[in-house]
């Protein structure tokens, strides 16, 4: 190992791919990249359980930390435990935080548009189309949006994703959530350019379609080791993920 240099695992959700791929690669230290299939966000506990045990696995001693590619995603990430190795989250509701930059970014565009639908170039390549449900950053939506979220995954078992999206459409359930499609282009990067399948569904479910300019400030820093409090939380050995429900959006806490 060089001189400065540290060995660092990242887990991260599929959708951040690209940008995880590109700052490790222009990263000083060492980093392993471990990715985790974007559908199990429909399900938190199920999320949380496979992050705990792809935490399990790694070896004592083998990294100076593990940093997770999350948000605290609908509490996904809300108890997981760093036993051997220090673990560093970004302070995150989701991963459009992740995507913008920034979660002040993030929180500006929330305020001023709820009801947006977010795509990004890896989301839409990973294990579906532009026409997939769970929408990127659709954590801590409300209980009527869930249930929309469990009716449309139960016309896709019995229909087929084609005509379970012709059944929202037809019962009004996409505009009744939504009214905006943000297609996200990172700054850094040229990335495959999707804008056409997006224009289309936006147009098809009444939406109104904007392009968005993100940035892989956050990764970047994240596989970097600049770990300011402000931005991430460190969580020592012994020490337990929680929700903060403040400004920190995550906290540690301790166990006997």
């Amino acid at each position: 190992m060089l001189d400065g240099a540290m060995r660092l695992k990242l887990i991260a959700c599929e959708v951040l791919a690209r940008q995880a791929y590109y700052c490790a690669a222009l990263s000083p230290h060492v980093v392993d990249i471990e990715l985790v299939d974007k559908g199990l966000h429909t399900e938190p506990e199920r999320l949380r359980a496979h992050l705990r045990e792809r935490l399990e696995a790694v070896s004592e001693g083998r990294y100076e930390a593990i940093l997770l590619g999350y948000g605290l995603c609908s509490n996904a990430i809300a108890g997981l435990r760093a036993t051997h190795t220090k673990l560093v989250v970004p302070r995150a509701h989701d991963c459009i935080t992740l995507y913008l930059g920034s979660a002040e970014r993030y929180g500006k565009e929330f305020r001023a548009t709820p009801g947006t639908y977010w795509y990004t170039p890896d989301y839409m390549e990973r294990g579906g189309s532009a026409s997939d449900y769970v929408s990127l950053g659709a954590a801590g939506v409300g209980n009527d949006e869930a249930d929309m979220a469990r009716v449309y995954r139960e016309y896709v078992r019995k229909y087929g994703q084609d005509n379970a999206d012709y059944l929202m459409e037809v019962l009004g359930a996409w505009q009744k959530h939504y009214q905006r499609a943000a297609y996200i282009e990172t700054a850094e990067m040229r990335l495959p350019d999707y804008r056409a399948q997006v224009r289309e569904v936006a147009q098809r479910r009444g939406w109104r379609f904007e392009e968005l300019v993100g940035s892989v400030l956050l990764i970047r820093d994240l596989v970097e080791g600049r770990w300011d409090e402000a931005r991430f939380l460190v969580v020592p050995p012994g020490g337990v993920i929680e929700p903060a429900y403040d400004a920190r959006i995550v906290a540690c806490r301790y166990e006997a």
